[in-house]
């Protein structure tokens, strides 16, 4: 079952979280800036040192100051009007940030943002059809898959998808 909450991605008691990254995983604005604050300074050095990322890519780090033991750092693209691909290029970050979790062995419990839709401008409708699709196709490879967005307007759409 996927749940949908808003709160702070960075308070989740998930065994990881995944952070709407840019390519080079060193930080920005949004989620990415929450997650690295909240991480402290090690989560930066970890992740630089695995980067570049292309978008559509992943890469994993401990979670260092986090709830979650582990912070998978999902590269979602920037929206140009859907003429660049980006809806395969956003369903290939959530796929990469499954299998990431998949491979490490101890992860039962995943949560993520809604990748690209912030300072990306990937249209939250879309970007959310993409996240349930590829959260029901691993739905019965973990005990707990989070939505964990930032406003009620993306949780209400979430909601409406997964009755729909």
């Amino acid at each position: 079952m996927i749940e949908v909450v808003v709160a702070d991605i960075t308070t989740m008691p998930t065994d990881a979280i995944v952070n709407a990254a840019n390519s080079g995983l060193a930080g920005g604005g949004g989620v990415d800036g929450a997650i690295h604050r909240r991480a402290g300074p090690a989560l930066a050095h970890a992740a630089t040192a695995l980067g570049p990322c292309p978008a559509g890519g992943a890469v994993i780090t401990p979670g260092f100051g986090l709830l979650a033991r582990y912070v998978i750092h999902a590269v979602g693209p920037v929206w140009s009007g859907g003429h660049r691909d980006e809806a395969a290029v956003l369903a290939r970050a959530y796929e990469q940030s499954f299998a990431l979790a998949r491979a490490q062995g101890d992860i039962r419990s995943i949560a993520f943002p809604a990748i690209s839709t912030g300072a990306y401008r990937f249209p939250k409708e879309l970007a959310a059809r993409i996240a349930l699709t590829a959260m029901r196709a691993h739905d019965a490879a973990f005990e707990r898959i989070v939505a964990c967005l930032f406003d009620e307007e993306s949780a209400r759409i979430y909601r409406r998808l997964i009755d729909g």
